[in-house]
């Protein structure tokens, strides 16, 4: 089975770095699917999971934030903006700033207001979308 050189790091750690046969994320045109040997890329990464294949056939689920993704013939690399491994995102905490982000929707002020609060939605929905995939997974 090929490999890849595959390492997520974001501003605060490295999350993941080794061997794998897959790496799915979400690139700025959708969904990529990145296995050894791909063309040469360069992306922006919107929020969501990054699933990364291992060779033993196991999966990793990462949130990230947004960032970029960089593909070489056997080298991929995520370097995120915020990048959390699926396991430790609070469910708790992300229903809580949905619910706040929906208050600054509803009262709010001017169109920064707005902008900022639809912008959290946005990347409260992808946690979620992580999390039940996360949950899914372990079915």
């Amino acid at each position: 089975m090929s490999t890849m050189q595959c390492d997520v790091v974001s501003v605060k750690e490295s999350l993941y770095s080794g061997t794998v046969t897959m790496l799915i994320a979400k690139g700025a045109g959708g969904e990529l699917g990145i296995m050894p040997g791909h063309a040469p890329l360069v992306t922006l990464l919107k929020p969501g999971a990054i699933r990364v294949l291992l060779e033993n056939g196991t999966e990793e689920l990462i949130y990230v934030s947004g960032g970029v993704l960089e593909v070489q013939p056997h080298v991929v690399t995520v370097l995120a903006d915020t990048a959390v491994r699926a396991e430790n995102l609070d469910e708790a905490a992300i229903l809580e700033a949905r619910k706040n982000a929906e208050q600054l929707l509803a009262n709010q002020k001017s169109d920064v207001d707005t902008a900022a609060a639809l912008a959290s939605l946005s990347e409260i929905s992808a946690q979620l979308d992580t999390i039940r995939k996360m949950k899914n997974r372990a079915l």
